[in-house]
């Protein structure tokens, strides 16, 4: 023996020498070189384990050789020099973690070498004391002792685990090296931040999300921005996700296309995957279970001396199913939700297809939004409960397995039969709550739609004082929501409460069973039983959530299925390629008729009885009074209307559209214009001109680089009308069609538009165009005249008005008598003026675009950064009844979870010893304390319900009611899609997950400081090693939540660009079908999917990387745990109380996990409250009401406005847009206001309404200073129509009266004044018919006819027209400006108008520019001075009019 002990001195000191050598090497190369760097980037989780296991094996190594010498009294130096090694071992490991050169090189190879070697000795001399069968110890060398056998045990697993991380840590590295040099040969490495990703990460590293730590690294040091995060792995994109689900539908439709079936057949290789996870976990779970008997048996048993081998043993397996459950159970997990990404992404990009082809009817915006917003989240979290279908039976059977062997036949299947019992109890519930799901998804779908539809109106809302109302009618919706969430959630009351007493319940069953039998109960059994109760648990509770999320997955999958059913507009296509043949449009006897979702058709029905065929290069007019079908026959033609009856119409060549109301991309104008196509810039500057868009260009300080906003609010009507005329006639197409594209613009820039564009650009084209401006027929090759949805006439113009008494002489005859409203002798005097300079009166509906184009807008969305604040929590918690009932709530937590303890102590201390009490007195015991838990816990989660219903009742109402308050230039500067993901996800978050994960945060920090608690009553000394793990835990959580908390904030800011992009898309399919774009809108869809899938990818992925470490600590605590009370004196533990510390030590991992994870989870859901706190506190308007200064009820009386010294801007840095604007409007005058865009027509028209506030002067009404009175007594007292005719989802009854005051015979007069009373008669549920989303069932000039009603309607002694009646036919316009002037006679009328006929005959003319007053007098007074403006005017009128 002296010469193994001599040789094992020689080895050691031979390894100290080694290392201080290595040492004082490199740290001398470091200081040659002077490039020593301080580690500055995050802790990498393989360093600091290293570190701590060397400094647990040197304290050991010193500690032992410290007992030694007191024990023996000699010293060894064998010894010594062991433990001195180690010490130098310990400081290389620290030294080579602190300070390294950036070539990322892994630890020493010296210090490796060390550890193979501890690791030889360590596992002979444990292998040496175990091959004893009867655990009599063996006379082994000199220098070990039998205490020596307890530190190879502990000792070797951690010389195994770091011999292993190394291993994989090199190979790693070495795999990296390789590639740099295979790839970049001579290139030095770069700084590992970019060097690994997901994708060329090995398995070590995705075994613990090692390939995150460049992400946390560049989180910790900066603000996490896209950029930084690396792309998602390729099976996750859209294209290939979206690509494969369609394969495996296409495979399918023969069988009818299930699109369950087709998402599984996609996925099945990673569901297979991830289902060998899930099976391991479970196993791994149940090991604790049916070891604790073993364990307890252990330490009930005296003969300490001889079975501490064994005890060790059993803690070391117990150590590594734990592990083995971790890192199964972080790979199951971290899968499922990859697989989920994927399905959403498939999802998302088939919806998007598919309502980009379905016909117009098809399902509403908002329902589409919702699908995408709400469903496909559901299917997406829906791959993290599917194992549960096949792993339910499973976990019972094991626990089946374990109870049969601890307690026998009897009582396991007694056991079986409560589980079933509240498995059955559970399902009625669980059916219950996916009806009040279902209702509540119901109640949110109407909810989103009208926000949706509020959002995008809320301009028209505020003009007319209706908010309130609106308000109102969504916030009871919301109650109707709300009434549906609490059932809801008293639901899930019940069932958590079933999910926390079931182990109680299924215990007291079991025990009452084996009592009967005269079962033997001993702490082991009972102990193990418990534990297993424990883990059935889980599948009691997952039976019930199971068959709700696979309802409301089905729910949702049908919902989907319902969309990809709707027939494809593609059959309605008549795309065919250009034939030889000079005709391009050939038209036979058809029927055409939109179609409504519940199958009926609805008016107008298109009916063509003749051929027709149109030939190449043809100019062909539609005209017809209003609602007669000329945007329909426009839209047969291009397939967009589904054919009832007769032939297709035959379209050969390429098309481009024009719609009616103007269709604009967020995005520049030169994008706009280009529309996907590469720039040709002579070309293009030649549309320009045509166009009449330089000017507008000029004028925008990033020209055609301007940015538009969300449906172009930054432009005028007539800019949106001409941009997209623009993009028609750059798309070179065969075939033009223009619906109304004269309507916006001013008569200059009208005729501009028809002479450049459409008979110079498009001479050699074939335009189809649907005008009211019958000025524009006799150029026309062709003119069909609509009436009634027929084609009534057709041919050329001399043809049809040599026709005495046909209906397009009717309506020229109309035309001519506009014109014979303008002075005749003035034609003569100013037909010789110059041409007014483009766009001189165009009506731009300025809104606040007329200075504001170089307005800083965020273009992205603002998202806070840093923790979210503290204010944040306190606001939430102290929503519901100022936070009165959050005590109560964590009393009852604290009863529930110590009375749940003392049941379990006290039937194991009672079963440990026979005879120690009465089977009566055991059994009453636990049933008593068992019961006092089951009731604290009902209290808990019905107040928990109480609680949260009533917090997110407030949230809401706070935020949707300062959003109501907010001025328009938020909603100008806002997308709609930003309130709405507040509205819907984050609302949705807050309604049924904060208040659960906040409260379960606390709940699990409870349950684990009580478990602490019960670990220091059997040996204090653990709470030193939970100090310990706690400071390295939070240290972690600290590491981790800069980066997470950035990424879960971007993830709910990738998300808006979606929904976005949806909304935006579905506006214009009709033109993105047209232009054969769908394949760029596709790309772009899928690339925005992309972003938001990398975000959600790299989030889910973080989480994960937080809890495979906290899980390993907390495992290597439960490992120490365990050799304390293996090693500990029988006589100074209480076995029972020792047996009750390892049976909850098993969920250790577990609950400290979920206090971390929920931690940092909580806090990135809390994000959702942060965001609804934003738009809570919004700068608002004006108060509605000032009590003090009301008007009288019946101000105004006279309708007198003076304008006094007006100066308006809108930005402080930005321009004056009004300078010092002095004028009165008399009252019962009408007044006609023109001016070029950007002359200050429409701030003056905001000005009156106080949409924006003046700087300097003041308006008076009646000598009311209107600044002075709330903004309802004054708008309720002004009357408008604005430009974009809107209607609101509901009826006409509500559309005309929203506020309810009117009796329906003064809404059939105000129907007949207006020329809408056939119309509706039409439809036999009268003034009850239906009006669809933004009244898409009517046509244009109806709407603004509808418009006009209500303003009628409303009987205001100031009204504002803002051209009125631009889509009107010149008959019906004339008829309807003699009714204005009928029944305006006593109000003051101010017009905003480009066609003059309107304000030919108004007693006064105001001509602005530049904001400010050029012109001011009678028309009479203005036309007598042929240089006047007005003047100028007229004659372009008169000019354009004429005939040829």
């Amino acid at each position: 023996m002296a010469i193994v002990d001599t040789l094992l001195v020689t080895a050691n000191v031979a390894f100290f020498y080694a290392i201080l050598i290595w040492l004082l090497l490199h740290t001398l190369r470091q200081s040659k070189l002077r490039r020593a760097v301080f580690l500055q980037q995050g802790p990498k989780f393989f360093s600091i384990i290293t570190l701590l296991f060397n400094f647990i094996l040197t304290l050991l190594t010193i500690a032992f050789a410290v007992h030694e010498y007191r024990t023996n009294k000699i010293v060894r130096y064998s010894s010594v020099t062991f433990a001195l090694t180690w010490v130098m071992a310990s400081l290389v490991s620290f030294y080579s973690m602190k300070k390294t050169t950036r070539d990322n090189k892994r630890f020493p190879f010296v210090l490796v070498l060390w550890w193979v070697w501890a690791s030889i000795i360590e596992a002979i001399s444990v292998s040496i004391g175990l091959m004893k069968n009867n655990f009599e110890y063996l006379d082994f060398w000199n220098f070990l002792s039998e205490d020596d056998n307890i530190v190879g045990v502990v000792s070797l697993p951690m010389l195994l685990l770091l011999l292993c991380l190394n291993l994989c840590a090199r190979e790693e590295q070495h795999n990296t090296d390789m590639e740099q040099l295979l790839v970049h040969p001579g290139e030095e490495e770069d700084d590992d931040e970019d060097g690994e990703n997901f994708t060329n990460a090995g398995i070590w590293s995705q075994l613990t999300f090692r390939w995150l730590n460049p992400i946390f690294r560049k989180g910790r040091v900066q603000k996490l921005e896209l950029a930084h995060i690396p792309d998602v792995p390729h099976s996750e994109t859209a294209e290939n996700a979206s690509s494969l689900l369609e394969e495996s539908l296409r495979k399918q439709k023969l069988e009818g296309a299930s699109l369950t079936k087709a998402i599984t057949s996609s996925v099945w290789k990673s569901l297979a995957l991830n289902a060998v996870f899930a099976g391991v976990n479970t196993i791994a779970s149940y090991m604790g279970p049916l070891l604790i008997t073993y364990f307890v048996n252990f330490l009930v048993d005296d003969n300490s001396n001889s079975s501490i081998q064994c005890g060790l043993i059993l803690a070391f397996i117990f150590f590594l199913s734990k592990t083995l459950e971790s890192l199964s159970q972080r790979q199951w997990y971290f899968g499922a939700q990859r697989i989920g990404i994927r399905v959403r992404a498939a999802l998302m990009t088939l919806i998007y297809s598919k309502s980009l082809m379905i016909k117009c009817a098809g399902p509403t915006h908002g329902k589409i939004i919702n699908l995408v917003n709400m469903d496909v989240e559901r299917i997406g979290d829906f791959c993290w409960y599917i194992h549960g279908v096949w792993l339910l039976p499973v976990q019972v059977i094991l626990a089946l397995v374990i109870l049969y062997i601890n307690l026998g036949f009897l009582p396991s299947i007694s056991a079986l039969a409560v589980t079933i019992l509240v498995m059955v109890c559970n399902t009625p519930l669980a059916n219950m709550q996916e009806k009040l799901h279902s209702k509540i998804m119901e109640a949110k779908d109407t909810r989103i739609k009208m926000t949706s539809e509020i959002m995008k109106n809320m301009r028209i809302l505020k003009l007319h004082s209706w908010e309130s109302t609106f308000l109102q009618k969504l916030l009871q919706l919301r109650d109707t929501e709300k009434s549906w969430l609490q059932k809801y959630l008293y639901t899930c009351s019940a069932v958590a409460t079933l999910f926390w007493t079931s182990p109680t319940l299924v215990s007291v069953v079991t025990f009452g069973i084996c009592i009967l039998v005269n079962t033997e109960l001993t702490a082991a059994t009972v102990l193990s039983a418990l534990a297993t109760f424990r883990i059935l648990q889980e599948p009691i509770y997952n039976l019930p959530e199971l068959i709700s999320m696979i309802a409301q997955t089905k729910v949702s999958l049908d919902r989907i299925q319902e969309l990809i059913n709707e027939e494809d507009q593609n059959q309605f296509m008549n795309k065919h390629t250009s034939k030889d043949s000079s005709i391009v449009i050939e038209i036979k006897p058809s029927e055409y008729a939109w179609e409504t979702s519940d199958g009926t058709n609805k008016k107008p029905t298109i009916q063509i009885t003749e051929n027709l065929k149109i030939k190449k290069g043809q100019k062909v007019a539609v005209c017809g009074s209003v609602g007669s079908g000329k945007s329909s026959l426009l839209c047969c033609m291009l397939g967009e209307i589904p054919l009832v009856s007769g032939t297709l119409i035959k379209v050969y060549g390429t098309r481009s559209y024009v719609p009616q109301s103007p269709w604009i991309q967020s995005g520049t104008i030169r994008e706009n214009i280009l529309f996907g196509k590469e720039m040709n810039k002579d070309f293009y500057e030649s549309v320009l001109d045509g166009c009449a868009l330089h000017q507008d260009i000029n004028m925008w300080g990033d020209g055609d680089l301007n940015l538009v906003e969300e449906r172009g609010i930054n432009l005028s009507g007539g800019q949106k009308q001409r941009i997209q005329l623009a993009r028609a006639v750059y798309n070179d197409s065969d075939i033009y069609f223009l619906d109304d594209p004269f309507s916006a613009v001013d008569a200059h820039t009208g005729t501009h538009l028809f002479k450049k564009c459409l008979m110079q650009l498009l001479s050699e084209k074939t335009v189809v165009y649907a005008t009211h401006q019958l000025e524009f027929l006799e150029a026309a090759d062709l003119i069909l005249v609509m009436k009634d949805g027929k084609i009534v006439e057709s041919g050329r113009y001399k043809e049809l008005i040599a026709c005495p008494n046909c209906e397009f002489v009717r309506q020229m005859a109309a035309h001519e008598e506009t014109i014979n409203q303008i002075n005749p002798w003035h034609e003569e005097n100013s037909i010789s003026c110059r041409p007014l300079q483009k766009n001189q009166i165009e009506v731009a509906e300025e809104n606040l675009q007329e200075s504001i184009s170089n307005w800083k807008r965020n273009k992205e969305e603002e998202a806070e950064t840093g923790r979210v604040k503290w204010s944040v929590y306190s606001t939430f918690v102290t929503s519901a009844y100022r936070g009165s009932l959050v005590p109560v709530i964590l009393l009852c937590q604290i009863l529930f979870q110590v009375m749940q303890m003392g049941s379990n102590y006290w039937i194991s201390w009672a079963a440990e010893q026979t005879g120690r009490v009465t089977k009566r007195m055991l059994m009453g015991t636990f049933v008593l304390l068992s019961g006092g838990s089951s009731i604290f816990i009902l209290g808990r989660t019905v107040l928990m319900a109480v609680v949260a219903v009533e917090t997110a009742q407030r949230l809401f109402h706070g935020m949707i009611t300062s959003v109501f308050r907010a001025p328009v230039s938020f909603f100008d500067t806002t997308p709609s899609s930003r309130i709405l993901s507040r509205s819907s996800t984050d609302q949705s978050t807050i309604d049924t997950d904060i208040p659960y994960r906040l409260a379960g945060l606390v709940f699990a920090l409870i349950q684990l400081l009580s478990i602490i608690m019960l670990m220091s009553q059997v040996a204090w000394q653990v709470i030193l090693v939970f100090l310990v793990v706690f400071a390295i835990s939070i240290w972690y959580q600290a590491y981790y939540i800069t980066t997470a908390r950035e990424l879960a904030r971007m993830v709910g800011i990738r998300k808006a660009p979606i929904l976005h992009h949806f909304s935006e898309s579905i506006a214009g399919a009709a033109t993105i079908r047209c232009f054969n774009q769908e394949q760029i809108f596709m790309t772009k869809i899928k690339d925005l999917v992309d972003e938001y899938s990398r975000v959600a990818f790299h989030n889910y992925a973080t989480m994960e990387w937080l809890s495979v470490r906290i899980n390993f600590l907390f495992n290597l605590v439960f490992y120490f745990v365990l050799i304390i009370l293996v090693t500990l004196p029988r006589s100074a533990i209480d076995p029972s109380l020792a047996g009750l510390v390892a049976t909850y030590g098993l969920n250790l991992n577990v609950l400290q996990a979920w206090v971390i994870w929920n931690l940092c989870n909580v806090e990135n859901k809390m994000i959702s409250v942060e965001r609804i706190l934003q738009f809570s506190s919004i700068p608002s308007e004006a108060p509605l009401i000032i009590q003090d200064c009301r008007p009288e009820p019946e101000w105004p009386m006279e309708g007198k406005i003076e304008l006094q010294n007006i100066h308006i801007r809108y930005d402080p840095a930005g321009p004056m847009v009004l300078k010092g604007v002095t004028c009165t409007f008399p009252g019962r005058k009408k007044i006609g206001v023109v001016g070029r865009t950007g002359s200050g027509k429409s701030t003056l028209v905001q000005a009156l309404f106080r949409v924006v506030e003046p700087l300097e002067g003041k308006i008076l009404i009646d000598g009311v200073h209107i600044s002075k009175i709330g903004l309802q007594d004054l708008r309720s007292k002004l009357g408008i129509i604005p430009q974009d005719p809107t209607l609101f989802l509901g009826t006409v009854r509500t559309n005309l009266d929203p506020l309810e005051q009117h009796a329906d015979k003064e809404l059939w007069e105000v129907l007949k004044k207006c020329h809408l009373a056939e119309i509706v008669r039409q439809d036999p549920r009268l003034l009850d018919a239906p009006v669809a989303e933004n009244g898409e069932n009517w046509s244009v000039g109806q709407r603004q006819l509808v418009c006009l009603a209500r303003l009628l309607l409303k009987k205001r002694r100031i009204l504002v027209l803002d051209e009125a009646t631009a889509s009107i036919d010149t008959a019906t316009d004339n008829l309807i400006q003699k009714t204005i002037r009928e029944e305006t006679s006593e109000c003051t009328v101010i017009t905003v108008a480009h066609r003059i006929p309107t304000v030919i005959d108004n007693d006064l003319v105001l001509v602005l520019d530049e904001g400010t007053i050029a012109e001011y007098d009678e028309p009479d007074q203005l036309l007598q001075n042929n240089t006047s403006s007005f003047s100028k005017l007229v004659s372009e009128f008169l000019r354009r009019s004429s005939p040829k």
